[in-house]
Order: C-alpha cells, then structure tokens, then sequence
C-alpha cells in the first residue's frame, strides 16, 4: 500500500516549486522578445532612445532571467529525489527531452546572455543585435523542450511498455516532438509569457506617464508594449480554444471537469458560463449556459456529444476490469510463460495496464480486488471538479479583460490620444499582476487535471514516488519555501529599485517631447 502522506507532500513540493519558478519563466519569454524589437528599431533607425530603451528593459530582464535561473534547476532534481520510480519507469522518455533542453536550449541562452549586457561597446550594431535575438531563440527554445516533455506526460505518444525490462520505451522521437498536445501547450504557454511581458512593460511605462517622467522614453515603450501585447493576447485566446480542441480529443475527463459535465451531453453542447459545482451530488447548481459553444470548442463539430464525468467513470471501471486481465498476463509472462494465448492477452489489452494499477492504492494484490474495490478505482479518475471548473473561469475572464487593456492601449494610441486616458494608464498599472495570475491557474487547470496520473493512463502518482521518510520532503518543502521566498522578495526589491530610478539612471537625459507627451511615438 503507497504511503499517501508521502504521496501527498511529494506532490505539494513539486507544485509549490514549479509555481515559484513560473513566476519568473513568462517575464524571460516574452520581455526577450521585447528587447529583439527595440533593438532591431535601433539597428534600423540609429535613433539612441531605442538602444536605452533594450538596455534599461534589459536591465529588468537581467534580474529576472538570474531568478528563473536558481528556481528552476531544483525542480529537474526533484525527479530524481522525489519521484524516483517515476524517473524509472519513464526516465528513458522523459529524459530525452530535458537532456536537449539543457545541451541545446539552456547553454545557448546562458552564452549569450553575458554577450547581451557585456557586448554593447564591443560588439557592432547587428552583432549585438544577433545576440539579443539568440537569448531570445535560446530562452523559447528552453520551453519547447520542457514542454514537450510534459505534454508527453499528458498524451504519453511514441513510447511502449516492454515487459521484460518493466519500463516504459522510446519508440518514436518524432512523436514525441510532434505531440498534438506538446505544440498546443507550447505556443500557448510562450504566447502568455509575451502577454506577461507586455502587461509589465505597458504598466511600467504607464507609471512613467501618469507621474509625468521620461514621457518620450515611457510613451515608446508603452507602443511597443501595446502592440505586441495585442498581438500577443490575440494568440492566447485562440489557442487556447486550439487547446480546448486537444483537450476535447485526448483528456476527456480533464475536459469534463472543467465544464463540470456531470452528464453527457448531447451535442451541440452548450458551455456552461457560470455555475456552483456540487461534487456530492454530481451536478452543477445555477448553471448559465451558452449554446453549442462547447461542442464548436471541444469537438469542432455540431454532432459529437461531450461525455459526462458519471459515464467516463463507467468508462474507467470497465479499463481496469480490462487491465487487471493485462495484469494477469503480465505476471504469467514475467514468470515465464510466454505462450501465445498469454502474449495475445497481453497486447489486446495492454493499453489499459496503467487503469489496474490503480488498485494498488487498495490492495497489494491487483487481482484479487473486489467490486468495491474497483468502484472506489474508478471514482479516482475524477479530478476534484470546483478548483478546475474556478480556475479555468478565472484565466478566460483575466485573459478577456487583458484584451480590453490592449485593444484600448493601442486604439488610443493610434488616434494620439494616450495622454488624457489617466483611467487606461491606472487599469495597466494595477493590471500588471493579472497574467501571472492567469498563467499560475493555466498550470493548476493542465496538471491538477491530469490527477490522479503522473503520465496520463499509464502510471498512477501514488506509484511514482521515491521510497523516503515523508519527514525529509516536508524539510526540503519548507527549505525551498524560504529559499524561493527570499529570492522572491530580492527581485521585487530589485525591480522596483530600478523602475523608480528609471531610464534616466542610464545617464542619457531625460526623455520628454510635446509629441511624446501627446501620447504620440516619433
């Protein structure tokens, strides 16, 4: 029988650290990208303010890139210390992609960052250029590869289980790239980080405009912001109806939940706008509903209807009925039988091994669960309904909210009108936090969605842990608690040290013009 506390803190350490780390990962993304366009300004027009401009973000960028650096390189040890079967049964997988990340991706940002703030008097113009644009390409790269590693564990493609080793196998790296669901979380998941990036240029600069300082300097950053924040914010919201499709197809019961669709519905199903989960009673009070939407969203169709979490549950008890006869001939063939009929049984329902070992968190021996047993199995499957169906509603509502920001930044600016709009320079001031907000619930909705698997249908979580005191992972939790905690409070103490000081520390004057002040970029 798994230790659940041990399961259960193992599991907490790991979403407080990934958190902590993703507080810091979409301000690299997407302010990277920002510093290649002001440069590339620059390098086209000679014009000095665009050269203060990628040195002063890039200043910010610095701070923050140091601390995504010291939070992140704990959670790859993690899998190692915390997960350790895990690492195990999947390591030859898992492994591949981290391992590009870290040859390809991590090295390549690591360079040249040091070219960036060292290369400006020694490097030409589109030399340096080139640099900025390598941290760029490296730190994106560094996504792809985690992503790709995770989004495997959503939709665990070219791989197999071989009985003989007990582990899961590389069969197709091309698959695995190549995952639906790896490219739908990767340019969803950089997409935010450059809407991220946006919001806190555009606040930044409209703090500048509001105290009347460095208006030219302020008023540029704040177009440069509000374009490719608009752009940005665009491709967040479709795909992520690109994900809903993805999620529609492979994670049903992910899906399910976060509608809390108790029943199927037939389709078109309608999309339910607001409601009051009630676990209990499987059913959702208050519900407002749109029509068709869901199905348009999940299925891209008028005809397919979305299965409700009370069939999926069905679904699930007969997968592990299913896979406990895999279980069966599984240990026949590990014991050496190896005959036909046991090889047929075997692969005919191999795909459902993962669902038997559910049982494990029950009973020590999988093939002797009872009804209850198997009912209890198949409850498990159901992620807790309201925290997804809450989070999910409050990222689409921050993510349509910052579309109006945008729309409204770019609008005003485009008609050179900003300066009197004191209303839309305070809402981006105080909206600056809202993307991580949203970025931190897209995380809860994509991993606590998948529970109760570490790779989807194939290893249950409770499995994957490491065989260690749980006394030792609530020591390590609180030491990186206060660890990522200090270096939390350090950048925010750093950043706002240097946004106060503002782009006149760079020593270039400051940057005011009746254009600029008219809400107008020269």
């Amino acid at each position: 029988m798994p230790d659940l506390d041990l399961v259960s803190v193992s599991r907490l350490q790991f979403a407080v650290t990934a958190l902590y780390h993703f507080l810091f990962v979409p301000l690299t993304l997407g302010l990277s990208w920002i510093l290649v366009i002001m440069e590339s300004v620059y390098v086209m027009t000679g014009r000095v303010i665009y050269k203060d401009m990628a040195q002063f973000w890039g200043k910010l960028f610095g701070i923050n890139f140091a601390m995504g650096v010291a939070t992140g390189i704990t959670l790859e040890f993690q899998f190692g210390t915390n997960w350790a079967y895990y690492s195990h049964y999947v390591g030859d997988i898992f492994g591949v992609p981290l391992a590009i990340e870290g040859l390809m991706a991590f090295f390549l940002e690591s360079t040249f960052v040091g070219l960036f703030f060292f290369g400006w008097d020694r490097l030409s113009k589109v030399g340096h250029l080139a640099v900025t644009f390598l941290v760029a390409l490296g730190s994106n790269l560094s996504a792809l590869w985690i992503l790709v590693a995770n989004g495997w564990m959503q939709n665990p493609v070219g791989a197999a289980f071989n009985y003989e080793t007990m582990r899961m196998e590389l069969t197709s790296i091309a698959e695995i790239v190549l995952n639906p669901v790896a490219q739908c979380k990767f340019v969803h998941t950089v997409a935010a980080g450059y809407v991220t990036a946006s919001m806190f240029v555009l606040g930044v600069s409209s703090w500048y405009l509001l105290k009347g300082r460095d208006v030219g300097f302020a008023v540029r950053s704040f177009a440069v912001a509000a374009g490719f924040g608009l752009a940005s914010v665009c491709s967040v919201i479709v795909l992520g109806d690109e994900s809903g499709y993805t999620v529609g197809e492979v994670q049903r019961v992910k899906l399910a939940a976060i509608e809390s669709e108790w029943h199927t519905q037939p389709a078109p199903a309608a999309i339910t706008l607001f409601g009051m989960p009630d676990e209990a009673a499987e059913r959702t009070d208050y519900a407002i509903k749109f029509p068709w939407m869901l199905g348009l969203i999940a299925t891209r169709s008028v005809d397919t209807p979305i299965t409700g979490l009370i069939d999926l549950k069905k679904e699930a008890a007969a997968r592990i009925e299913n896979g406990m006869v895999a279980y069966a001939a599984l240990q026949k063939l590990r014991a050496g039988d190896k005959s036909e009929d046991v090889r047929k049984a075997f692969e005919l329902r191999r795909k459902d091994l993962g669902y038997a070992l559910l049982l494990k968190k029950y009973t020590p021996n999988v093939l002797d669960a009872t009804p209850e047993q198997v009912r209890m199995a198949a409850a498990d499957t159901i992620p807790r309904v309201a925290p997804l169906f809450w989070s999910f509603r409050i990222m689409v509502g921050i993510g349509f909210l910052l579309l109006f920001i945008f729309v409204a930044s770019f609008g005003f600016l485009a008609v050179r009108n900003l300066a009197p709009q004191r209303w839309l320079l305070r809402l981006a001031l105080w909206s600056i936090p809202l993307p991580w907000i949203a970025a931190e619930l897209g995380w809860i909705v994509a991993e606590y969605g998948r529970q109760p698997w570490t790779i989807a249908e194939v290893l249950p979580t409770f499995l994957s842990v490491s065989n260690i005191p749980a006394s030792n992972v609530y020591a390590s939790l609180g030491g990186f608690v206060v660890f990522y905690t200090g270096l939390l409070v350090i950048e925010m103490y750093l950043l706002l040290k240097y946004i106060r000081l503002g782009p006149s520390s760079l020593g270039s004057g400051r940057y005011e013009s009746e254009a600029a002040a008219k809400g107008t970029p020269a």
